[in-house]
């Protein structure tokens, strides 16, 4: 599809949406204010304003492969914090999806050249959940398995962030919650990760986990610490 096609694409988006609302964009360019920041993959089959309904202006995004929240990934770090500290932010959203090719890569041990270094964080989940991966029967099992305990695990690392652990410090009104996308359906299912405080990380996690048959009712039994 060359330019000129995305171009006249956008005008008929834009006077669409002045069709229906007139002071639209002249009220949209004087603000920003979303309620809920999305960190989400890259894969195009996941368009984040449109999966849950939301017009432009109403939901921060950041997308990188396989949605992986990385502490030392000062892009993903950055988003976070002028969410949180600057829009005031009162939810994040960390949406994984089923069929990711990331996490399918990394499971398959598939490689690619440079992006097999950023995978290896998901290689890390599959180290710690290796046994429970491997008592399911069939390889979709296994690959949606890690779909959800990706999102799981990368909940646990925004919570970890020294930003949100600043903000609920402060007393800001900040939660974070997992969900993911199934691309046959178009739905978001809630993996019960919903956390809204420091207090609450290990009883969430645990939850999560034992949601997805991974039987866990002790702290110090979690394949790592949660501080």
């Amino acid at each position: 599809m060359p330019l000129s096609k995305l171009l006249d694409n956008n005008k008929r988006w834009a006077q669409n949406i002045k069709e229906k609302n007139p002071e639209f964009f002249n009220t949209l360019s004087k603000q920003q204010a979303p309620k809920y920041l999305w960190i989400g993959c890259s894969d195009s089959r996941v368009p984040a304003n449109e999966v849950v309904g939301m017009l432009p202006g109403e939901l921060f995004v950041h997308r990188n492969v396989a949605n992986v929240v990385v502490h030392t990934d000062h892009n993903c770090l950055s988003v976070l914090q002028y969410a949180i500290e600057v829009l005031k932010v009162e939810h994040v959203l960390v949406c994984g999806h089923y069929g990711c090719g990331g996490v399918i890569a990394a499971l398959n041990k598939l490689r690619f050249g440079l992006i097999d270094n950023w995978l290896r964080h998901i290689k890390d989940i599959i180290g710690r959940y290796g046994d429970h991966l491997n008592s399911l029967e069939t390889q979709p099992q296994k690959e949606e398995r890690l779909c959800e305990l990706n999102v799981i695990e990368q909940v646990i690392n925004v919570c970890h962030t020294n930003v949100v652990q600043d903000a609920w410090y402060r007393g800001q009104k900040v939660s974070v919650h997992g969900v993911i996308y199934g691309l046959k359906d178009g739905i978001l299912k809630d993996l019960g990760v919903n956390i809204w405080a420091k207090e609450e990380m290990n009883s969430k996690y645990i939850q999560a986990l034992n949601t997805l048959g991974i039987g866990v009712t002790d702290p110090t039994q979690l394949p790592k610490l949660v501080l």
